[in-house]
């Protein structure tokens, strides 16, 4: 059994992906929607959450209970959110479709 010859003059080209297909402008569109869209429902529900723990005549004990409960999760959902937005505006920029 003989081992084979690695040749070490092959020439091999550079290799670019090509990102001009038209459904990766609509998958881009579409997830930054989905991006935006969330990230203005959990900027409200933390609002909400902040004021009625803040203010006690301003919502009602369900309410406040649901916001002590919640408050954390609803912070940690915006922090990631937030990251997830940043790198897709890093990587293929943040469109709205304005």
């Amino acid at each position: 059994m003989s081992i084979p010859l690695v040749r070490l003059d092959v020439d091999v080209p550079d290799i670019q992906p090509d990102f001009s297909a038209p459904f990766f402008a609509g998958f881009q569109l579409i997830a930054s929607y989905i991006l935006a869209g969330a990230l203005i429902v959990v900027l409200i529900m933390l609002i909400l959450a902040g004021a009625a723990l803040a203010f006690r005549g301003l919502a009602s004990d369900r309410v406040r209970t649901w916001a002590g409960e919640n408050i954390l999760w609803i912070f940690i959902a915006a922090a990631v959110l937030g990251a997830a937005s940043g790198l897709f505006q890093w990587f293929v920029n943040f469109d709205f479709g304005f």
